[in-house]
């Protein structure tokens, strides 16, 4: 027999047998008194699109059919969270929006669904991830992003699905205790000489590049502002420190300090960051700095970008498919502070994401 839905109150109603075919066998909607359940508008609208929901009476009395159904566009961003939903559901994921009542703990943020591990539903009490859908032209402020999972959906609704997590670089490489003091320092336009520097500094250490090239039995080192204001601060330059700064901030105004924020941040948890100039990014990370000469593969692409920043979907899927086809992660450093750019660093990475 098949069975019709009404809108009732922004949602849509269904009678007859639909608990036991529609909620318990295949996770749509939520209960209501007897056999009726409620689904969201997009869940409706897949019932229809699958020919399991006959047609759904409109508030105005009229029998809707999926077209007519879909032309109404019921809901905020109807168009492109109905397709992701669609999308999974082929997948084989069960998934419902993430609002009570059809979860009695929903997910936090801007999750538009919540997504249920494989062979798993509503009633099971666990979630794989919280996910939210958007079009490649809604941008995304910092503020908002939220662990879980970030569905695109481009203009010609083909999808893309990103993983967002919170960060927590880490490493081993050494740490200031193998500083030197007060080496001998010039500082140019753009970047510092150190001159006559011990070996570690650059092969255990990994601070500069030697002016010799490759061939070199003790390198003079060309370090960038960043490291020269690092080390500078911590006496192993005979350089003043605000001297260094100052340069960077006639060099790049104040996104200098939100830079050497970021770059003290990894220093100090062992992590060497390098200049990450050919990848697009701020830097390329090491965590496991052991020598130069047995040097690996960076793990990180990071961007430095303010607390306030406003990301767009579509720098996003370039930044995210650079750092896969160059075997990275891409991660942000959004940085909370001051005009002078210091203050607290949240850490987040986004990767792509094959549900």
């Amino acid at each position: 027999m098949s069975l019709e839905g009404r809108f009732d109150d922004g949602v849509v109603r269904v009678g007859g047998d639909a608990r036991q075919r529609y909620h318990d066998s295949r996770g749509y909607g939520y209960p209501l008194s007897g056999n009726e359940i409620a689904l969201a508008p997009v869940e409706a609208a897949h019932l229809l699109y699958r020919g399991d929901l006959e047609a759904v009476i409109g508030r105005d009395g009229e029998r809707l059919a999926f077209r007519e159904f879909v032309a109404r566009e019921p809901g905020e961003n109807f168009g492109v969270r109905f397709l992701v939903y669609a999308d999974l559901r082929e997948r084989g994921f069960y998934l419902s929006p993430a609002a009570e009542p059809w979860l009695s703990e929903p997910p936090g943020g801007e999750a538009d669904f919540a997504v249920f591990p494989r062979g798993k539903g509503p009633g099971d009490g666990e979630i794989a991830y919280a996910l939210r859908v958007i079009g490649e032209r809604t941008d995304v402020p910092a503020a908002e992003l939220h662990e879980g999972v970030l569905a695109v959906v481009d203009e010609e609704s083909e999808i893309t699905y990103f993983e967002v997590e919170r960060r927590d670089p880490t490493g081993t490489s050494r740490n200031d205790a193998a500083l030197p003091e007060h080496c001998e320092a010039d500082l140019l336009a753009d970047r510092v000489v150190v001159w006559e520097p011990p070996l570690e500094l650059y092969e255990k250490s990994f601070y500069g590049q030697p002016l010799e090239g490759r061939e070199y039995d003790e390198p003079t080192l060309q370090c960038s502002l960043l490291e020269a204001a690092y080390l500078a601060e911590r006496g192993a330059l005979a350089l003043e420190a605000e001297a260094v700064r100052e340069r960077g901030h006639e060099v790049e105004g104040e996104r200098f300090e939100r830079r050497l924020t970021v770059y003290t941040e990894l220093r100090e948890r062992g992590v060497v960051p390098k200049t990450g100039y050919k990848f697009g990014a701020d830097f390329r990370t090491y965590a496991d700095v052991e020598s130069v000469e047995n040097l690996g593969h960076s793990e990180l692409l990071v961007r430095v970008h303010p607390a306030g920043y406003v990301f767009e979907p579509r720098d996003l899927a370039l930044d995210v498919r650079l750092a896969h086809g160059v075997r990275k992660t891409m991660a942000f450093a959004l940085v909370d502070g001051g005009p002078d750019g210091t203050g607290e660093i949240e850490w987040w990475s986004l990767e792509r994401l094959t549900p």
